[in-house]
């Protein structure tokens, strides 16, 4: 297809599939003349993919592009890229190992989360993020109890067990896209939820 018919088909402004080629984020199309290329269906996908990492997932194109740049170039374990692409989602660093910081709140949030979460350390960057958060309920007189952290714990735990368990087999390139587009795009699908949630128990408060 030629441009126009992308750009029409993405619902994306011309000047910004241009700015994502530019950039990296979306390949150039095959050369057919001086003035011409050709797109197909992957370009197609890729654009789409990139309209959900920013606009659904609300992530700005720095941290969308790393999140591709670990899809396109997958290094290391599952584990690892699913580190990294945490990272980039809270747009952080992972944790120095050599660092002494602690994270009271965290350890005690996950002694009362239990053995389920016995792989976390404090090398996560999510284990920081967990602590920061904890910190900010406390501060605002919301602080969250053991058995509310169970609560929560187990309800996700059973979410992630199921996402992990739809993941491809024999093609690590295909796993490690499922489970890093999934962690940024289903974040804001449990956002959405908990907030219908919210809505429908308000009507009958």
């Amino acid at each position: 297809m030629l441009i126009s018919e992308l750009v029409r088909r993405a619902d994306v402004p011309l000047a910004t599939v241009k700015f994502y080629i530019r950039e990296g984020m979306l390949p150039p199309g095959r050369t057919t003349s001086a003035t011409r290329a050709d797109y197909d269906e992957l370009h197609l996908e890729r654009l789409r993919l990139i309209r959900s990492l920013t606009i659904v997932a609300g992530l700005p194109l720095s941290r969308a592009k790393r999140i591709l740049d670990i899809v396109d170039q997958p290094e290391g374990s599952l584990y690892r890229m699913l580190g990294m692409a945490i990272d980039a989602l809270a747009n952080s660093q992972p944790a120095d190992p050599d660092s002494d910081r602690r994270y009271p709140r965290a350890e005690a949030a996950l002694a009362a989360l239990g053995p389920a979460y016995n792989a976390s350390d404090e090398r996560m960057t999510a284990f920081a993020q967990l602590d920061s958060a904890l910190l900010a309920v406390e501060e605002v007189g919301m602080p969250v109890d053991a058995a509310r952290l169970r609560l929560y714990g187990d309800h996700v735990m059973a979410i992630a067990r199921t996402e992990m368990d739809g993941m491809p087999a024999g093609d690590p390139r295909a796993a490690v896209q499922y489970a890093v587009l999934g962690t940024a795009l289903y974040e804001p699908v449990l956002a959405a939820i908990r907030r219908l949630a919210h809505q429908n128990l308000a009507v009958d408060v």
